[in-house]
C-alpha cells in the first residue's frame, strides 16, 4: 500500500493545517484526531488544558501510532495556542455554532495560507474568549435533533474540507 514510514511522514509536505483541541476530555477523541491528522498529513495538533498528551494507552488505542508521526505541542490554554499560532502567521478559526459563523461549505481555504482550527470540549465547546479572538467561526450544518457532533467526527469533516484545497489544486 506504499505507506510512509514515520521518518518519511515527518519529511513529507504537509497540509498547512493545525488542529487545536481545547479541553477535550476523551483520550479516544484525541487519538482519533491524531489518526485522521496522519491520514491527511496535517502539520500538527495542539493539545490544550485538560486534553491528555501522549504517551497514553487510551490515546494510542485509537491513534494506532499516529501520535508518533503527527507533530504535537501542549499549551496550558487554547488562548496561548491561538496567540502562538497567530504570531506564526496562521489564520485561526474556531469550529463553533456562533452568531456570524461561516457555514463550512461556504469557506474556501486559499492555497498558500496557513490555517488552524480549534475544536472544543465535548460539552462546553470552545472557550468564549478563544472564539472572540479567532479570525472567525466555521460551522458544520446539521439537520437533525442534535446540535453537536462528536469531536473526532467534526475533526474528520473539517480536515477533509481543508484537504480538498490540496487535492483539487
Amino acid at each position: 500500500m506504499q505507506r510512509l514510514t514515520v521518518e518519511e511522514f515527518r519529511e513529507a509536505e504537509k497540509l498547512p493545517l493545525v488542529v487545536v483541541l481545547d479541553d477535550v476530555r476523551s483520550m479516544h477523541n484525541v487519538g482519533s484526531v491524531f489518526r485522521t491528522g496522519d491520514a491527511f498529513r496535517i502539520e500538527a495538533v495542539c493539545l490544550c488544558g485538560i486534553t491528555s498528551t501522549p504517551p497514553m494507552a487510551e490515546i494510542h488505542k485509537t491513534a494506532l501510532g499516529a501520535e508518533d508521526s503527527v507533530s504535537w505541542r501542549y499549551f496550558p490554554t487554547a488562548m496561548q495556542a491561538l496567540e502562538s499560532l497567530k504570531a506564526d502567521g496562521y489564520e485561526v478559526y474556531s469550529v463553533e455554532q456562533a452568531h456570524g459563523s461561516t457555514l463550512l461549505q461556504h469557506f474556501e481555504p486559499v492555497v498558500g495560507r496557513k490555517y488552524a482550527v480549534i475544536l472544543g470540549n465535548e460539552v462546553k465547546g470552545v472557550h468564549q474568549e478563544v472564539v472572540d479572538r479567532s479570525d472567525g467561526c466555521l460551522e458544520i450544518p446539521q439537520f437533525g435533533t442534535k446540535h453537536s457532533m462528536n469531536v473526532s467526527v467534526t475533526a474528520g469533516i473539517i480536515i477533509w474540507h481543508f484537504a480538498q484545497m490540496i487535492i483539487n489544486k
